[in-house]
């Protein structure tokens, strides 16, 4: 019997459910920073809501980057075969739309090489004094957004005990909670798509104030479906 349960059952991989380390209240409580994120996202009187959204956005890029960056070389295409987060699996689409089942270095790859594109791109990202911002600016940031999202919640799900390791955790609840607020702030990215990470999120972010905002809403409806592997 015990070698029978030590063995995986149906030949099938044991349920990941089992425990989320990154929701231990002593790692959840680690910060680098205490300050009120909920203000720091707020839209200062004075600046214009795209210029708000750009210099947020690529801001956000380059931080989640480099926190990728600290966890990449154990995120290989043998241990991550597909871009998994808990038991969701996210494709690629290409420019024509087309699907492509991909490993998670390979996605990370993909939306660290586009989103790159889009915030170095003069008409989409203008710098320039007089420049006007596209009208597709904010489904753009909105995409960006989403794609961000889903490197965060690939590195807490399969890449959080190296995260622990190299005694990062602190640097990558401090992100994610500044960027949660920031995309809720703004309704950037759908409630639906960030329900996933539901029970980080009111842990991390219910200190700043922000556990109201529509993080409970998903988290009942949630729980049924982890039993089987959605697609996205």
């Amino acid at each position: 019997l015990y070698r029978k349960s030590k063995g995986k059952p149906n030949g099938k991989k044991p349920a990941p459910e089992e425990k989320k380390l990154y929701l231990e209240p002593e790692y959840t409580k680690s910060r680098i920073t205490d300050f009120e994120f909920k203000e720091l996202v707020m839209l200062p009187r004075e600046i214009d809501l795209n210029e708000w959204l750009a210099s947020n956005t690529t801001t956000f890029f380059h931080h989640i980057n480099l926190q990728y960056s600290t966890i990449s070389e154990f995120c290989t295409g043998e241990s991550c075969q597909t871009m998994a987060v808990c038991n969701t699996q996210y494709y690629w689409y290409d420019e024509r739309g087309k699907k492509i089942k991909c490993t998670a270095p390979q996605y990370v790859d993909f939306v660290m090489s586009s989103v790159q594109k889009l915030v170095t791109d003069e008409d989409v990202f203008p710098t320039k004094y007089g420049k006007e911002f596209p009208n597709s600016f904010e489904s753009l940031v909105k995409k960006i957004c989403k794609y961000l999202f889903h490197v965060l919640a690939h590195i807490y799900s399969s890449h959080f005990k190296e995260t622990l390791a190299l005694e990062l955790h602190g640097h990558l609840n401090t992100l994610y909670t500044h960027f949660i607020l920031f995309i809720r702030e703004f309704n950037l990215v759908d409630p639906k798509e960030t329900t996933i990470m539901d029970d980080l999120t009111e842990v991390l972010c219910s200190s700043s104030g922000s556990s109201s905002n529509g993080s409970g809403n998903g988290s009942s409806n949630s729980a049924g479906a982890q039993n089987h592997v959605k697609e996205r």
